[in-house]
């Protein structure tokens, strides 16, 4: 199986394969469909290849937009640089574009995004004749239908989202964010327009009513976050081979937390209370399994505002020696603290008391409150480079 992770930018790359990412999703400066997120830049794919390679790990470069004709210009340039940089495939919907590259750069997989809404087996067949080699299924499908596109099409590779926010719009296609902000989410630039707050005006009135769910507004466009770590082994027996997590403009922390979980829950991990209670601890909205199990499609439009239950304090920048370790610093800690560790290995969820604080001068401190600071505490544990430190909100 493999567990493929979001990359917004380097740090995050870097961020999943600690927590044990298999591979890696991420876009270039354009053709992507997260214009906002940090991305990367000719350079930074290069180098990102070199990295992902030298850690036996892949990546995946999303051309994801929806094509004008214009698009097509510059794309030999682009593609002739994921070639160079060894990409291990790219993530493609628009079906002109799938079959010019698959002409002219027969060597670059290519996987069919879930933006193309392939939802049967037919579909799927066409992809494949046009020479894809992996599906990222519509998230709007059901277990029973994603089994029986595998049974059709058993040599063609299933990615499923498992983890994530979803969208009110059918696969994503989504015209509310141009029409209200003249940004295209079709083309990178969604604003999230359904998460805002609305109102209600009547025809002939001037004055509007606030439709209000809780004290912050109302989220009638608005949807719960997908999640399927309970259900991973149900996916594999339907032909799942890769499990996707949603999140190129999550955080870093967001990014360490589930990546952790669906590694742990991949690799065996018996105690799903601590993993549901680990999927708690990062920003998300209600957990839904979206379309995959349940008959009322409605189910998962319920929702209210993220929510997360931990606070990310400091991430370790080199690894632990002499009882000693080094951070740097993501929100306020000070002397005294307790913080929960976490980390791929053993020390996930022990706890750290701050001690001991001192600059990169060697001054103490009592309170870390400086954006990014480096300071080094005492440290019993052999924590890596990369690892993370939280505190209960």
């Amino acid at each position: 199986m493999e567990l493929l992770a979001p990359a917004g930018n380097f740090e995050k790359l870097k961020t999943a394969l600690h927590f044990g990412a298999d591979a890696v999703y991420f876009s270039g400066k354009k053709f992507g469909l997260r214009a906002f997120a940090g991305n990367f830049t000719d350079e930074e794919i290069l180098q990102a290849f070199k990295y992902l390679h030298s850690q036996g790990k892949k990546g995946y470069v999303t051309i994801n937009i929806v094509a004008n004709d214009e698009d097509f210009n510059g794309i030999d340039d682009y593609l002739n640089l994921l070639v160079k940089a060894g990409a291990d495939g790219v993530i493609v919907s628009d079906l002109g574009l799938i079959s010019y590259i698959k002409k002219h750069f027969p060597q670059i997989n290519v996987h069919v995004s879930t933006q193309a809404n392939i939802n049967n087996s037919h579909s799927a067949k066409v992809c494949a004749l046009l020479g894809a080699s992996r599906i990222v299924l519509a998230r709007e499908l059901s277990l029973k239908q994603v089994e029986n596109i595998h049974k059709n099409l058993p040599e063609l590779e299933l990615e499923v989202f498992v983890h994530g926010a979803m969208c009110i719009s059918y696969s994503g296609r989504c015209l509310l964010s141009n029409y209200l902000t003249g940004r295209d989410s079709n083309r990178g630039a969604c604003v999230q327009a359904c998460r805002w707050k609305y109102y209600i005006r009547e025809e002939n009135r001037e004055d509007e009513l606030p439709i209000e769910e809780d004290e912050r507004g109302t989220y009638i466009l608005n949807s719960k976050d997908l999640c399927l770590i309970d259900h991973l082994d149900e996916l594999i027996k339907a032909g799942v081979t890769s499990f996707k997590i949603e999140g190129r403009m999550k955080s870093d922390y967001y990014v360490a937390s589930v990546v952790n979980a669906y590694r742990r829950a991949i690799d065996g991990f018996k105690d799903y209370d601590i993993l549901h209670r680990e999927l708690e601890k990062t920003s998300h909205r209600r957990y839904t399994t979206g379309f995959m199990f349940n008959d009322n499609n409605k189910e998962y439009l319920e929702n209210s505002m993220p929510v997360q239950t931990y606070i990310f304090v400091a991430v370790a920048k080199e690894d632990a020696q002499n009882g000693r370790v080094k951070l740097e610093m993501r929100n306020r800690f000070k002397e005294g603290d307790i913080l929960e560790i976490l980390a791929p290995n053993d020390n996930f969820l022990k706890t750290l008391k701050i001690q001991n604080i001192t600059d990169e001068k060697g001054q103490r401190l009592e309170d870390v409150k400086l954006v990014q600071q480096i300071v080094e505490v005492d440290c019993p544990y052999q924590l890596k480079a990369g690892d993370i430190l939280r505190i209960e909100k």
